[in-house]
């Protein structure tokens, strides 16, 4: 769209577009939306006249609490963080709106959407903001001569109450119930409304498994339509009297992954291309070498919470070693496509991670890798569950935090404030973890001998 057309009712709108929208009567609210720690979005809904005045003033979009960037799951208040707490009353910060990124919501009509920026009082971004620490690693890429493309792969399950959408592996099935099918097109539908469009969904290898596919794009705008699809996923799965799970291991036997396709680009043009199959670009060796090296580093970033640890079980098409191989869904980065779409696969990410610090700990580790110039080892051919020279992934979150800390890699990419900041989002779920009994402790110790 451009600033010229009028009347719009779907997709993206330039500013122009929204005070058209607003006098027409066809937006009466705009919800200026935060991305928190765990990738929601967070924000209030404000009516329409009140959001564009404040824009004309020169004002943010309005102020929320700063907790919402320094709390769990439960939006459970905490004293442990620097940005926040009982000492400084749990004060406010400013939203300032990214005016390229308002959008029509098809499933909330008349009420338009916009991601904003977290600042503080002073105006200065928040570095620990998702979108922040995103805008930071990009521009580090930018000024090595980079730019990078992503596009996501987003498994989860769903479900009818307790009664899954698919009785069994139903991977690639096409023979949707009714049901199913109704709400494959409701999703695709309301989601190319919103301008997110996906590029394509289809059953996966669990019962309730499903997996959307969205196609490549700028990650900033990749990471807050994710964020948008998920939002969306929610509300019609809601009108069909279904449930979503993003966890990464919903059970002992499934897990869910979110995965990361990337490719660098230089000066318009793909890096990564090659002639040949089994051809590597020197820069995407170095992406390997980086990835494989720095990810173990980062892992509080792509792997949030104890529950994320269980996915990674042999045979599970979850990563279990650190390492690489063609087309090889075993491994934790997986290269594919060909010609100009060859791309990498990080597979370590799962459906409950944030994307925005998916996407950030990438990039740091790809960084790292070009201006190391990090080779990596040799492909992986064979069965990547019998790996026995590859770093294997942290068993838990608890292995996870102690490299992500004392790690002096993760401290220089990111700064010592957001280390701390993360850090301290997971050593909170562990100690909730710890005080809690759980099933398997339930079971084992009810002794009948």
């Amino acid at each position: 769209m451009n600033a010229t057309d009028t009347k719009p009712r779907t997709g993206l709108l330039s500013l122009a577009q929204l005070h058209e929208a607003v006098a027409d009567q066809q937006i009466r609210a705009v919800t200026p939306v935060v991305p928190d720690m765990q990738g929601r979005l967070k924000g209030k809904r404000l009516n329409a006249g009140v959001f564009l005045d404040r824009l004309e003033a020169g004002a943010t979009s309005g102020e929320t609490c700063a907790y919402i960037l320094a709390t769990d799951r439960d939006m459970t208040p905490s004293n442990k963080y620097g940005l926040t707490g009982w000492s400084q009353g749990f004060q406010d910060m400013s939203d300032r709106p990214d005016l390229d990124t308002i959008r029509f919501m098809p499933h909330t009509p008349g009420v338009a959407l916009v991601h904003c920026d977290a600042v503080d009082t002073g105006g200065k971004l928040l570095d620990i903001a998702p979108r922040q620490m995103l805008r930071t690693q990009l521009a580090l890429l930018e000024a090595e001569g980079y730019e990078i493309r992503i596009g996501w792969e987003s498994e989860f399950l769903a479900s009818h109450g307790q009664r899954p959408v698919t009785r069994h592996n139903a991977d690639y099935a096409l023979n949707h119930s009714p049901g199913l099918s109704d709400f494959f097109h409701r999703l695709e539908e309301a989601l190319s409304d919103a301008e997110t469009p996906v590029e394509a969904l289809k059953c996966e290898g669990a019962r309730g498994q499903l997996e959307v596919t969205f196609p490549y794009g700028e990650a900033m705008r990749a990471c807050d339509n994710y964020t948008v699809y998920r939002q969306t996923l929610q509300h019609v799965a809601e009108q069909r009297g279904m449930r979503v799970n993003f966890m990464a291991a919903p059970s002992d036997e499934v897990g869910s992954g979110l995965h990361l396709h990337l490719s660098l680009w230089r000066d318009g043009e793909p890096v990564f291309a090659t002639t040949h199959d089994d051809d590597l670009s020197e820069a995407m060796e170095q992406a390997i070498g980086g990835l494989l090296k720095s990810l173990l580093d980062l892992a509080p970033l792509w792997a949030p919470v104890p529950n994320s640890y269980k996915r990674y079980r042999p045979y599970s098409f979850a990563p279990v070693f650190m390492n690489w191989g063609y087309d090889h869904r075993g491994c934790a980065v997986r290269v594919t496509g060909h010609g100009l779409g060859r791309h990498l696969e990080v597979r370590v990410a799962g459906a409950d991670a944030n994307p925005y610090l998916v996407a950030v700990a990438a990039i740091a580790s790809i960084l790292r890798g070009l201006k190391e110039k990090i080779e990596p080892p040799f492909a992986y051919a064979g069965d990547a569950y019998r790996d026995r020279f590859s770093p294997r992934i942290h068993h838990d979150l608890v292995e996870g935090l102690r490299a992500f800390m004392s790690s002096d890699f993760a401290a220089k990419a990111l700064g010592e404030g957001v280390l701390y900041h993360y850090g301290t989002a997971a050593q909170h779920e562990l100690d909730v973890h710890r005080t809690r009994v759980t099933d398997v402790e339930r079971e084992r110790g009810d002794s009948r001998a």
